[in-house]
């Protein structure tokens, strides 16, 4: 590998908050305290799905996205409630403004973990552990909530070490650790592994770092595709991603899951009125338009396809994305069959409008202290 000098290292933070959607209802309601808690579908409902649980119902092999009826069975004295976004959001935004104490540097991958670049913080404590630890400190003081930190030299390691010693954990992977680190790393740890991927590495024998790092990078390009570089570089601690304080989005949508199976066109048309309603009302609260519309279908065998439409000009009005989302369900021939979701989402944005402006750090960075 080769080594960059002290003063270009970069000092990353990722920020995760433990069992976030779970820990707040525990919080607000101390009747959850302490109990098995599960937040998302209710289990007698179809479709109902596991947004996060607490970790008394993780010890029963709860997990996200796992079916309720499937979490109600592993646990069945576990206590189910619906999400409280809104609650959710606004104690993001509270964990954000702590966030801005040290660092204008943030970029949000959801309403409960971010990484932040402290290479030069707002306060010139110098050291990454120490604002990680004053983060925490202020997380638990000002909100009763808690959040493991992973802090290294970028944005894959820290994402990794935010999660060894959950919950309320911190760990630092330093510099002359990264290597031995990442070649001890199970492959389903790795960025862009999904179980699909994770066992095709296991079948040909590849189950840690240290196996990826046997093949060499046109060999990892053969077998993974584009993704087999950045696993030839991560291998070896490299991984030069910024950190990204604005996001470009890259698509809006709204979709439905339904109680009952949908048969008619009325019902279809209907339920599409709605979404539509809910993705301009997006569309209109970020200022954007899009030049392509998309339809979503799921089927009562679970089978799911998708139709697009793309326009010369961005749209962003009701009526546009209404009607092109029932023409392009209209030509699926949807007479006789059952449909369990659809959905519509809109793409191909051109120009974000950005609300803040945000300075960049200077290209010299200093000497790097943990």
């Amino acid at each position: 590998m080769e080594k960059s000098s002290p003063q270009n290292y970069r000092k990353i933070i990722h920020i995760d908050m433990d069992a976030f959607y779970a820990s707040v209802e525990q919080r607000d309601f101390p009747e959850y305290r302490g109990k098995a808690l599960v937040v998302g579908g209710l289990p007698e409902g179809r479709g109902g799905v596991v947004a996060t649980a607490s970790y008394e119902a993780r010890k029963f092999g709860i997990r996200s996205a796992m079916p309720s009826k499937q979490a109600l069975q592993l646990c069945p004295h576990a206590l189910f409630v619906r999400p409280r976004f809104a609650a959710y959001k606004e104690v993001s935004q509270n964990i954000r403004e702590i966030f801005r104490r040290y660092t204008d540097l943030i970029e949000p991958l959801s309403l409960d973990e971010a990484y932040l670049d402290v290479t030069e913080d707002k306060l010139n404590i110098g050291s990454a552990i120490e604002i990680a630890k004053q983060i925490k400190q202020a997380i638990k003081n000002e909100l009763q909530l808690t959040a493991s930190a992973g802090v290294s030299i970028n944005k894959f390691v820290a994402k990794t070490a935010s999660d060894i010693n959950k919950p309320d954990g911190l760990t630092f992977i330093g510099p002359s650790a990264i290597e031995a680190f990442m070649e001890k790393l199970p492959v389903e740890k790795f960025f862009g592994v999904g179980k699909v991927t994770a066992q095709k590495m296991k079948n040909m024998g590849l189950h840690t770092g240290a196996d990826l790092k046997s093949l060499a990078e046109h060999e990892l390009i053969k077998h993974f595709g584009k993704t087999g570089k950045f696993y030839y570089q991560i291998v070896r601690g490299i991984d030069n991603r910024e950190v990204q304080p604005h996001r470009e989005t890259k698509s809006l949508a709204a979709e439905d899951t339904f109680a009952y199976d949908l048969t008619t066109i009325e019902e279809m048309e209907a339920e599409l009125d709605k979404i539509a309603k809910t993705v301009c009302n997006r569309l209109q609260n970020y200022q954007l338009k899009g030049r392509t519309i998309t339809l979503k279908i799921k089927y009562s065998d679970f089978k799911q396809i998708t139709r697009n439409q793309s326009f010369p000009v961005a749209v962003d009005d009701f009526e546009t994305i209404c009607s092109t989302a029932k023409r392009l369900l209209s030509a699926t021939e949807p007479e006789d069959k059952k449909i369990r979701l659809l959905g519509i989402s809109l793409s191909n944005f051109g120009e974000v409008v950005v609300k803040q402006k945000v300075e960049h750090p200077t290209d010299q960075l200093k000497l790097f202290q943990f």
